[in-house]
């Protein structure tokens, strides 16, 4: 067994434009979505919006010069679509396009490796009124307009391309769950938001692949691994059905360009199955094939447990930070996620598995044979500063226990193409506000100039890029 990870593992780290730029209405940007949602009260913990955020925009340069001190091989970031075109369509900001290339050519010559998100949940205000955005098919022309602005700018530059960002993530928060925008309850409309994505994704990777572009592209989707309670039938029944209403249903039709039967079947059965026309097919297996990679957002797993059709519905999310809020939710008659005692969890009551991350990567090569890019993984957590100092010993401890699972997964045979940390800096979370951290970069949110402190683990950290992980390795 090697106690290193290979020269060529790219150890990063990753942000999003709305969570992490600011000057939300600078240099001719339009409005997104989310420009709107965090003024609509109680949408966001204590109000908290990215007007500001971390002001990465005007402190790109500082924020680098940090990245390359560390030693960072990778740096995930999202272009903001209304950065580009202010309407989603039309016009181009050039304004906006050189922020990006500055930002590009900055980390290219700080010996960064830029991995470019095209889309992390901003969709632009104009699509979503015009047409109400993802619940529409007209999404997929503007969407691949969009990508093929990016691709002709920066393909010279840029080598890894992820499409979309959770998909499943900002589908089910958006049209289940009604805690993002467009703020709708209904399962069939979430469907078929996800099932758009799915083809938005196919669309921009065919272009990709014919324009002969270079580089690698792929799709980031959340991953929540899940095992029965017990080994009781009605639990591991509870599993299964999770897997093919869930995992491989979110992962079959970008990585197979096929849903899983049984679940087609199930949610045809319910009336809420999406639309899957013949010419979806094609396109979407044609993509499946063309991919390069799949890439993971990994934060925790999950515990099933048999749901009857009168039992538990989905839930609401702790966006408090007061731990132990744990709620169990699910699908009636098919399942119900239930508290692990076993395992700990985090304040937002996060289930802290780092097993389960090598579990997920397994079983992601076993079904897709594709290599893995983890473009998330990290701990939300209250960071308290003392004497100029941020003592963060349990995210170091986090960060060392997922990717000592990264390696255990690699020599099971799974082929890791790299790893990102959610976070570089501290930035907004989407629902719990700017006192969720997930940063090395402690970021001062109460003072005017926002000013960073390294945490410990900026030197964990460091250290493990500096030994290709023989640091963390050397216990294993």
């Amino acid at each position: 067994m090697s106690n290193r990870f290979p020269d060529k593992f790219l150890f990063g780290s990753a942000s999003a434009a709305y969570q992490v730029e600011g000057a939300y209405r600078e240099d001719g940007k339009g409005l997104s979505i989310w420009d709107d949602w965090v003024r609509i009260e109680g949408k966001t913990f204590q109000g908290t919006n990215g007007d500001v955020a971390a002001d990465h925009y005007h402190r790109y340069q500082e924020d680098i010069r940090l990245m390359k001190d560390m030693g960072l091989k990778a740096y995930r970031f999202s272009v903001s679509w209304t950065r580009i075109l202010p309407e989603g369509r039309g016009n181009i900001e050039r304004r906006g396009l050189e922020f990006y290339h500055q930002l590009i050519d900055e980390l290219i010559r700080n010996d960064i490796e830029p991995v470019l998100t095209i889309y992390h949940w901003d969709l632009p205000k104009t699509l979503q009124e015009e047409y109400g955005g993802w619940a529409s098919r007209r999404i997929i022309e503007d969407f691949t307009a969009y990508a093929k602005i990016l691709f002709e700018e920066f393909s010279g530059k840029v080598k890894y391309w992820i499409v979309l960002n959770e998909p499943n993530i900002f589908t089910q928060l958006g049209y289940l769950l009604a805690m993002h925008p467009p703020g709708q309850k209904d399962m069939k409309a979430y469907l078929s938001a996800y099932h758009h994505t799915a083809l938005v994704h196919a669309h921009v990777v065919k272009l990709f692949k014919e324009g002969g572009y270079g580089g690698f592209i792929g799709s980031s989707i959340a991953y929540t691994p899940g095992y029965p309670a017990t080994e009781e039938a009605q639990h591991v029944e509870a599993a299964r059905r999770y897997y093919e209403t869930v995992n491989w249903w979110i992962m079959d039709i970008y990585s197979k360009g096929e849903y899983p039967r049984w679940g087609y079947e199930e949610f045809t059965r319910r009336n809420i199955a999406p639309e899957v026309t013949p010419e979806d097919e094609i396109i979407l297996k044609r993509s499946a094939e063309l991919s390069d990679f799949i890439g993971i957002n990994y934060y925790q797993s999950t515990t099933l447990a048999d749901n009857p059709l009168d039992g538990v519905g989905l839930g609401e999310f702790n966006v408090t930070g007061e731990k132990g809020n744990f709620k169990e939710s699910g699908v009636p008659g098919l399942y119900r996620q239930v508290y692990n005692p076993k395992l700990e969890y985090t304040d937002w009551d996060w289930v802290i598995d780092p097993d389960g991350l090598r579990h997920a990567l397994v079983e992601i090569k076993e079904r897709y044979q594709k290599p893995v890019f983890i473009s998330e993984n990290g701990i939300g957590a209250f960071d308290e500063v003392e004497e100029n100092k941020v003592h963060d010993t349990y995210r170091i401890d986090y960060i060392r226990s997922h990717l000592q699972a990264c390696h255990e997964a690699m020599e099971e045979g799974v082929d890791l193409w790299g790893y990102c940390t959610w976070s570089f800096t501290d930035l907004l979370s989407w629902l719990n506000g700017y006192q969720k951290r997930y940063g090395f970069v402690y970021v001062d949110f109460d003072e005017k100039h926002l000013p960073r402190i390294r945490k410990d683990s900026f030197d964990f950290y460091k250290e493990v890029i500096e030994t290709q992980g023989e640091n963390i390795l050397r216990s294993e």
